[in-house]
C-alpha cells in the first residue's frame, strides 16, 4: 500500500478529494430527483459555512492520519453511499460523513488515532454527535470495514490515474462509472455516477 501514496502526494490528494466531494455534493444538491431524500443523523439544518475543502484541510492538519486513512475514508464514503442509496452525499451531509469517515478509517488503520471528543472538536460538532455519527457510519456499512489490497491499490489506482489527467485542475468531467473488481465484491464509484 505505502508503495501507490508515494505517487500521490498527500496535500494534492486531499485537495482533490475535497474538489470531488464538492462537485458530487453540488451535482446531487441541483438533482430534483434527489430532493426527496432521507433525512439522516448526518443531514445539518444549513449548509455549513465552511467549504468542504477547507473542512478536509482542516482534518489533515489537526486529525495526523497516516496516508492510506484518507484513501480509506474515500472507500467507506463510497461504500457507504452503495449501502444507503437513498442518502446521497449532498452539501448538507457531506462534512459530517467526511469527518466521521476519516475518524473509522483512522481507528481502523492507524495504530494510533485520537478519541472521538477530539475528532468532534475538529469537525465543529459535539461529542455525542459524533459518537451518534460513527455508529450510524458503522451500521451504513454494515461493520465492513476490511479493505483488500486490491481494492486499496484499484482506489489508488484510480484516484492517481484521474488527479494525474488535471493539468488545470477540475476542467476535465471525472470517468465515473470506474468498476473495480475486488476478492469480496465487484465495486462501483457509485458517489459519482449519480
Amino acid at each position: 500500500m505505502a508503495e501507490l501514496e508515494v505517487m500521490m502526494p498527500l496535500p494534492e490528494l486531499i485537495s482533490f478529494l475535497s474538489s470531488l466531494l464538492q462537485r458530487v455534493a453540488t451535482s446531487n444538491d441541483l438533482n430534483p430527483k434527489l430532493h426527496t431524500q432521507k433525512i439522516s443523523a448526518f443531514h445539518g439544518l444549513t449548509r455549513p459555512s465552511i467549504s468542504i475543502q477547507s473542512y478536509l484541510e482542516r482534518i489533515f492538519k489537526y486529525a495526523n492520519c497516516s496516508p492510506s486513512c484518507f484513501i480509506v475514508a474515500f472507500i467507506y464514503l463510497d461504500r457507504f453511499s452503495q449501502s444507503q442509496p437513498s442518502l446521497p452525499i449532498s452539501s448538507f451531509n457531506a462534512h459530517r460523513l467526511l469527518i466521521t469517515s476519516v475518524m473509522v478509517a483512522a481507528k481502523f488503520m492507524d495504530d494510533m488515532y485520537y478519541n472521538n471528543a477530539y475528532y468532534a472538536k475538529v469537525g465543529g460538532i459535539s461529542r455525542a454527535e459524533m459518537n451518534l455519527l460513527e455508529v450510524d457510519f458503522l451500521f451504513g456499512l454494515k461493520f465492513q470495514l476490511n479493505v483488500t489490497p486490491n481494492a486499496f491499490h484499484s482506489y489508488c489506482s484510480f484516484l492517481h490515474k484521474e488527479m494525474s489527467f488535471q493539468s488545470p485542475p477540475l476542467e476535465r468531467p471525472l470517468n465515473l462509472h470506474c468498476s473495480f473488481h475486488e476478492d469480496e465484491s465487484t465495486n462501483c464509484l457509485s458517489i459519482f455516477g449519480v
